[in-house]
């Protein structure tokens, strides 16, 4: 039985990062012997097991052979005459197909350590194809590793269309996507994340939400002379991302654009205040891919009250504060943090604006003068009930905002 160290480790130490999971690979073994080692079993489509000290994963040596559909429709081989080479070359890209032996050598079967260098992501093998996760998993180590100058080898992204235009993305749990992009938007270029993918026709099957905004925005942009909000959306998500790795704003502030695509009558004034149809599109991309419940939250905030907070210095007080009730900041104070890093995109069209306020300067100042009126401050407490409270706090708050934004 030989261990080897795999994977992402090695990939990470060679590149100078630190290494925080460990993978390992254990060749010559079966797992009536690893159990009779101490080591628990876990994992029901391949056997893995947790070491009896240190609790690092250890994996049986594997071939796999396509039978199916999807990530899933695969046969495993775990016979203890499958070699490290043999198992090595089913994975994705060169850079995570090496190995290192107990004595620090690095094995590399399939040029990884060259391709590191280059700063190039390439296939292992043409088995690339027959596992449509690594589409995602491709645009990830993109959006991972593109400020070290990395980039898709062409017959890779020829791969990559290959498998889209099959439409085997089709057959991917929402789980599975989600997790995927959960990484992708975590990453140091998450906007890579999204032109990968849409560079290689994934978008329409994945995201037909984001794809269709695409589509729309470059049409919009051609055609009527508007501004292009594709490139406000990936300008904003590069930019939030070099100032926090929250991610939902960094999902919300790059979905809030998705509002702008769709043209307001001037007759509906209830749409300059939240905007619902653009919501829809939000809501049907968060719910198909079961986007936790605040994270949710957050893009639909963000995307139905965009117009509204972009010309906030011309709303009235009574609305600002409606937006901030419904936003529930008074009992959920993290989500107007989440807030303060907004920007006004357009400024041309704001006038009176000092031009060092931010959107989330301004609602955070706004907030502060409203945020300790309470029952505290009625001047007479026996004179509410009820509904009657609630009726007063608003009126309140509304003054010493109106008061505040006379001076």
């Amino acid at each position: 039985m030989k261990i080897y160290l795999v994977g992402g480790s090695v990939r990470d130490r060679l590149l100078g990062f630190p290494v925080h999971d460990r993978d390992w690979l254990v060749v010559g073994s079966t797992p009536e012997k690893m159990l009779k080692k101490k080591y628990q079993q876990v994992g029901r489509d391949f056997p893995v097991f947790i070491h009896p000290k240190t609790h690092e994963e250890y994996a049986l040596a594997r071939t796999e052979r396509k039978h199916g559909f999807g990530y899933s429709g695969f046969l495993f081989n775990f016979s203890p005459d499958i070699t490290l080479k043999d198992d090595l070359i089913r994975r994705d890209l060169t850079i995570n197909a090496m190995a290192q032996d107990n004595y620090g050598n690095i094995i590399d079967f399939f040029n990884g350590k060259r391709d590191l260098k280059q700063r190039v992501l390439r296939h292992v093998s043409s088995s690339f194809q027959e596992d449509p996760l690594r589409v995602l998993r491709v645009a990830r180590f993109a959006a991972t590793l593109s400020h070290l100058g990395f980039y898709i080898a062409k017959k890779t992204l020829f791969l990559m269309k290959l498998m889209c235009m099959r439409k085997e993305l089709l057959y991917l749990t929402p789980e599975r996507v989600w997790s995927e992009t959960k990484k992708g938007l975590c990453s140091p270029n998450p906007h890579i994340y999204f032109q990968v993918l849409h560079s290689c026709n994934a978008l329409i099957y994945l995201f037909p939400e984001i794809n269709f905004f695409y589509k729309k925005s470059l049409l919009c942009h051609f055609f009527i002379n508007q501004k292009n909000f594709l490139r406000y959306s990936f300008f904003e998500l590069s930019r939030i991302s070099k100032i926090t790795n929250n991610l939902d704003i960094r999902f919300a502030y790059f979905l809030q654009f998705i509002s702008q695509i769709y043209s307001i009558s001037r007759f509906n004034t209830k749409n300059y205040f939240f905007y619902k149809k653009p919501v829809l599109l939000v809501k049907s991309l968060c719910e198909r891919l079961k986007v936790p419940k605040e994270t949710q939250k957050i893009a639909i905030f963000l995307c139905g009250f965009h117009n509204f907070l972009q010309i906030i210095e011309l709303q009235s007080s009574e609305l600002i504060v409606n937006f901030f009730n419904i936003i529930d900041v008074w009992r959920k104070p993290d989500r107007l943090n989440k807030l303060i890093y907004l920007n006004f995109y357009y400024k041309n069209d704001l006038k009176n604006l000092n031009k060092n306020m931010t959107l989330g300067k301004l609602l955070k100042s706004m907030f502060s003068i409203i945020k300790n009126i309470s029952i505290d401050s009625f001047i007479n407490k026996n004179l509410f009930q009820g509904i009657e409270i609630k009726n007063e706090l608003y009126r309140l708050r509304v003054k010493a905002l109106n008061v505040w934004r006379n001076k």
